[in-house]
């Protein structure tokens, strides 16, 4: 019999550590290859943990809710195979299989234990991305840094661990102030802590799930960052509607996909965004970060009710049979839970369809560290002037709003404004006569 550690898996280039939400199988359980063992989650995305062997699991190393580091061995699958090894490591080619079989048999597995938490040094102590974009937005200075207590894994400061710092510093005594460098932009005031709640009358408590959770912290850290504003237009699409209605038979028949109006919108917008890529940008203190790819996040409602955001990468350079290959997949994909962490990172402009909801137009909050995001309004029959020849006459047309909320720190109306026209002006004159 050979042991083989089954490790927590890297989740994303920015993911250091991920939480076990659910275990499915408990020791004793037979398991076969690329069979689901446990489920986990990070701040990004939820995802399943495969087995990367036939076999039979010995021992659990970690618990639900334990918050594990990458790498680090949670399971131990025993095998009929060769020598113990850790999942996705391979054995030095120096040595035999009788030799490693030998090996295996006579050094008994010690799990790992937990080193207690404690503050350490900035030295050698471990911050995540997210934890240090926090401290950054918030002034928090490294000395603040390595003082809060970490519950996370050998210490470590989580997302909640800091938020909770950043709540409680209104009601400390503030520090003496320290003057800033003239080339540094002055810290954010911390969020008041919200009102108490009365609870009375016929009510019922539900706890937030993990993920309506993160998003409630990334709407309130989005509207604390940016100043948002939103603009309007109304885009006549009927050209736009009447095309899609003639060629989906056709296109469902030539490509095998469902095109909807989302693959066309998301066309539009990478066109426009070659026209103002000033609004393809991030804000880092006082620089401004010019995104050269165009990938466009796509908000999706989950059947949970909560939202996530895939990412279409390098939209620009797809056709709308591309896009809507795409669009499809992720969406389905989403609906499954089956989304992986990288796909739902790295966006640089979001769209979100209201109209799916039957609303006309909406005011989105801006997809962090983005400084826009659009809402597409339900396309509904309405009156309209049309300019003819002949002159002005009233006609029954497929009309929409389009909602742009933006970040006025560094995308003021002109800018904002044009882009929002010009998207609507490209789905107004879409080509009735195009081919796919």
């Amino acid at each position: 019999m050979a042991r083989v550690e089954l490790v927590m898996p890297k989740m994303g280039e920015s993911i250091m550590e991920a939480t076990i939400l659910k275990w499915r199988k408990k020791p004793g359980d037979s398991v076969e290859l690329d069979e689901a063992v446990l489920d986990i989650a990070t701040d990004k995305v939820d995802s399943e943990v495969p087995s990367p062997v036939a076999g039979t699991i010995v021992e659990i190393l970690f618990q639900e809710n334990d918050v594990v580091a990458i790498n680090k061995a949670i399971a131990i699958i025993e095998t009929e195979a060769g020598a113990a090894v850790s999942a996705g490591s391979s054995a030095a080619a120096s040595t035999t299989p009788d030799t490693a079989s030998v090996q295996a048999a006579q050094v008994p597995y010690v799990p790992q234990t937990a080193a207690p938490a404690a503050v350490q040094s900035s030295s050698d102590r471990f911050y995540s991305p997210l934890v240090r974009t926090i401290a950054k937005e918030e002034g928090i200075s490294q000395q603040e840094l390595d003082a809060i207590p970490g519950t996370g894994q050998d210490g470590r400061v989580t997302k909640k661990d800091i938020l909770a710092h950043v709540a409680g510093r209104g009601a400390k005594t503030p520090a003496p102030p320290v003057a800033p460098a003239p080339s540094v932009a002055p810290a954010a005031p911390s969020i008041p802590a919200p009102p108490p709640v009365s609870i009375s009358g016929n009510v019922e408590i539900v706890e937030m799930d993990r993920m309506r959770k993160l998003i409630s912290d990334h709407m309130v850290m989005s509207k604390h960052t940016s100043p948002h504003v939103t603009s309007f237009v109304e885009a006549d699409v009927t050209n736009l509607v009447n095309w899609r209605n003639r060629i989906k038979d056709q296109f469902k028949k030539q490509y095998g996909e469902n095109i909807t109006f989302t693959p066309i919108f998301v066309e539009a917008v990478a066109r426009a965004i070659r026209d103002f890529p000033m609004i393809n940008i991030s804000v880092d203190g006082t620089k401004l970060i010019i995104r050269k790819d165009i990938n466009i996040g796509m908000a999706a409602a989950l059947p949970s009710g909560n939202l996530i955001v895939p990412v279409i990468r390098n939209a620009d350079y797809l056709n709308l049979a591309g896009l809507t290959k795409q669009v499809n997949d992720l969406a389905n994909r989403a609906r499954q839970n089956q989304l992986k962490p990288d796909e739902i990172q790295g966006g640089t402009f979001t769209i979100t369809n209201v109209g799916t909801f039957g609303n006309v137009m909406g005011t989105p909050i801006i997809n962090q560290p983005q400084v826009a995001i659009l809402a597409t309004g339900a396309i509904r029959k309405k009156p309209a002037v049309l300019e003819t020849e002949y002159g002005d006459v009233i006609a029954v047309r497929q009309m929409m709003f389009l909602s742009l909320s933006y970040d006025h720190r560094v995308v003021d109306g002109s800018l904002g404004g044009s882009f929002l026209r010009r998207v609507g002006d490209y789905l107004e004159q879409f080509d009735p006569n195009r081919a796919f």
